[in-house]
C-alpha cells in the first residue's frame, strides 16, 4: 500500500477494530519508514547501516523506553503491549535486507523477503485479535510479493514475484475473515487487484470498482 494521503488506506484502517487501529496504523508506518530506506539509498554499504540502526533500535523496545522518534513511539504505546514483541518485529529487517544485494534475486530471495508481510501481517492480526483460522501468513505473503512486482525495476523478477504472490493471495481472497482481522482481508483484496493492472500502468487508487470490492468484503468477510 501507498503512504500519505491514500483514500484507500484510510478506509482499510477504518476496518480494524477501534482498540488495535492505532497500532495498525503505527506497523505501517514502519514498514513505509523501512522501505523508504531501500528507496533512498543507493549505495548498499549505506542502506545496511541504516536498517542495522532500525534493528537494534526495535529490539530495544523490548527493554528500554523508545528514543524521540514517532514510529518507535508509536510502536512502543500502541503495538508492544498487545503482545508483539520488537524482536518479532526487527525480523522485517531480514525481509528488506536482500533487497540491498545486487544480484538479480532468485526464488529463495524472493521468500526471504516475502517475511516481510509475513511478519507484518502476523502483528497486525495480534494487534487486532484475528482468529486463527484467519489466513494471516498467506495473506502477508502474497501482499509483500504483490507490492515488490509492482515497484521493482526488472521485468522478469516482477513477473516471478507476481507468480509467487498469486497463491497466497488466491487462499486469502477466497477465505471468510473473522470481523477483526478484515482489514488484513481488505489489504490483501487489493493486492490482487493491483497485480491484475498491467505492468507500468498507474495503480488507479480509489477507483469504485475496488472500493466496492472493499465494502462488500468488510460486510461479508470475503
Amino acid at each position: 500500500m501507498t503512504r500519505g494521503n491514500d483514500p484507500e488506506r484510510a478506509l482499510v484502517l477504518s476496518y480494524a477494530p477501534s482498540e488495535g487501529r492505532d497500532g495498525m496504523a503505527a506497523l505501517l508506518a514502519l514498514d513505509d519508514t523501512l522501505g523508504q530506506i531501500l528507496r533512498t539509498t543507493r549505495e548498499p554499504v549505506v542502506g545496511q547501516m541504516r536498517l542495522t540502526w532500525w534493528y537494534e533500535a526495535l529490539t530495544r523496545l523490548d527493554s528500554a523506553p523508545p528514543p524521540a522518534e514517532p514510529v518507535l513511539r508509536g510502536l512502543a504505546s500502541d503495538v508492544i503491549p498487545r503482545g508483539v514483541t520488537g524482536t518479532r518485529l526487527a525480523e522485517m529487517i531480514d525481509a528488506w535486507e536482500v533487497l540491498l544485494n545486487p544480484d538479480t534475486p532468485d526464488d529463495a530471495t524472493l521468500e526471504v523477503y516475502a517475511g516481510r508481510g509475513i511478519v507484518l501481517f502476523g502483528a497486525i492480526g495480534t494487534v487486532l485479535g484475528a482468529a486463527p483460522a484467519d489466513p494471516v501468513a498467506p495473506a502477508g505473503r502474497g501482499w509483500a510479493l504483490a507490492d515488490l512486482a509492482r515497484h521493482v525495476e526488472e521485468d522478469a523478477v516482477a513477473e516471478r514475484a507476481a507468480f509467487l504472490a498469486r497463491s497466497g493471495l488466491t487462499v486469502a481472497t477466497n477465505s471468510r475473515w473473522s470481523g477483526k482481522a478484515r482489514a488484513l482481508g481488505a489489504m490483501a483484496h487489493l493486492a490482487r487487484f493491483d497485480l491484475d493492472e498491467p505492468r507500468g500502468a498507474a495503480v488507479r487508487r480509489g477507483a469504485p470498482r475496488r472500493i466496492a470490492r472493499l465494502v462488500w468484503h468488510r460486510l461479508t468477510g470475503r
